[in-house]
Parts: C-alpha cells; sequence; structure tokens
C-alpha cells in the first residue's frame, strides 16, 4: 500500500499561482503549507512524501513560496514527486 504524506495537490492548482497572489489567495487555491518557519514567516513550503508499498522507496517534493509585501514572489520547486 503506497503511504502519501504532506500536501498533495493537484498540479492544475498549482499551474494558477501567478505572482502577486495574496496570501489569502494562495491559501484559498492550495489549502494550508505544511511549514511556516516563525523565523521566516515570508516563506511557506508545501511538502509531499511518497513511500511506495511495492519496493518502499521515498518520494519527496518540495514547493516554496516567498512573498513580499504579503504577495507572492518566488515559487520554486514544485509538488511532483521524483
Amino acid at each position: 500500500m503506497d503511504i502519501p504524506q504532506g500536501n498533495r495537490i493537484d498540479p492544475a492548482l498549482v499551474e494558477q499561482l501567478e505572482i502577486g497572489m495574496s496570501r489569502n489567495q494562495v491559501e484559498f487555491l492550495l489549502g494550508t503549507p505544511a511549514v511556516v518557519d516563525l523565523y521566516q514567516p515570508n516563506k511557506w513550503q508545501y511538502v509531499f512524501y511518497l513511500k511506495n508499498g511495492d519496493n518502499g522507496s521515498i518520494e519527496k517534493s518540495v514547493m516554496t513560496l516567498t512573498f513580499t509585501d504579503d504577495l507572492l514572489s518566488a515559487i520554486e520547486g514544485n509538488l511532483t514527486p521524483g
């Protein structure tokens, strides 16, 4: 049995992200981020792990969103496991 953990987000939703979106718009679209660092509150991380039930391999993906003046200013990574 495959074991998924974290933010599993439809790639079509990720494609709708646009620089300049507000935090509320991003959260409405993608949901609550897995990690918001207390010391870097302007960076949100969406993390997804998938443990393959067939061979035990683990796939990890991370997408980091950066906000400037409460608007999305940078998108790094993706949520496609691999």
